[in-house]
C-alpha cells in the first residue's frame, strides 16, 4: 500500500535512481496515474516498453515505487504504484556527505528541466484550455526579505496547504467526484538570491 507519508531520500544510490531523467519522468507520470503497467508509461514517454520496465525495476530496487494489485484480467502484466505520497531531500542529509550533495545538484537540475518543460508546454498549449482553465492557472512571483527561519516557516505552510487540497481531491476523486478534474502542476521554488 502507498505510504501516506513523503519518502526522504538519504542515500546515494536512490538519489541517482531518481536522477535519471527518464526514471524520474516515469515516476512522475506513475505518481499521476497512481497505478501503471510498463505499457502504459511507454506510450506516455514514448520509449519503448522493454526500456520502461527496466528503469522501473531499478525506481523499485530503490524502494520508490512499488508493485500494485492487478487491475486486469491478463495475470502477464506488473502493475505499478508509487511507494509514498511523494520524495523530500533535506539540506542536513547532505552535511559531511559531498557525494550526496553532487548526487542532489544533478537531481536538481534534471527537475527544473522537467518542470520548466511542463510549464512551457502549458504555455504553448495555454488556449487549447477553457476560459475557466486559462483563469484559474497562477503564474506569480513573489520577491520578500525573509530570514532563513521565516523562509521555512514558509515552506511549512505552503506544504500544508498544498497536503490539503490534494487530499481532499483524492478523496473526492476515488468517491466518484472525478467531474471537469485535470491533472494540476504546483511548482514552488523560494531560495535565497543576490542581485
Amino acid at each position: 500500500m502507498t505510504s501516506p507519508e513523503t519518502r526522504r531520500i538519504t542515500d546515494l544510490g536512490t538519489f541517482k535512481a531518481i536522477s535519471h531523467p527518464l526514471r524520474m519522468r516515469l515516476y512522475r507520470a506513475l505518481f499521476v496515474a497512481r497505478t501503471a503497467t510498463a505499457s502504459h508509461l511507454a506510450d506516455q514517454v514514448d520509449e519503448a516498453v522493454s526500456l520502461v520496465s527496466y528503469h522501473l525495476r531499478k525506481l523499485a530496487d530503490h524502494g520508490l515505487i512499488e508493485e500494485a494489485p492487478a487491475q486486469s484480467a491478463d495475470g502477464r502484466e506488473r502493475w505499478w504504484r508509487p511507494s509514498s505520497d511523494g520524495i523530500s531531500l533535506r539540506e542536513e542529509d547532505l552535511r559531511d556527505a559531498p557525494e550526496l550533495a553532487a548526487a542532489t545538484l544533478a537531481f536538481g537540475r534534471t527537475v527544473n528541466e522537467q518542470r520548466t518543460e511542463l510549464h512551457r508546454r502549458f504555455l504553448d498549449e495555454r488556449m487549447t484550455w477553457s476560459e475557466d482553465w486559462r483563469s484559474a492557472s497562477v503564474d506569480s512571483e513573489w520577491l520578500p526579505r525573509l530570514t532563513a527561519a521565516e523562509l521555512d516557516a514558509l515552506g511549512e505552510e505552503l506544504d500544508a496547504v498544498l497536503r490539503k487540497y490534494d487530499r481532499a481531491a483524492r478523496a473526492a476523486e476515488e468517491a466518484g467526484d472525478t467531474e471537469g478534474r485535470e491533472n494540476v502542476a504546483v511548482h514552488l521554488h523560494a531560495f535565497p538570491y543576490r542581485s
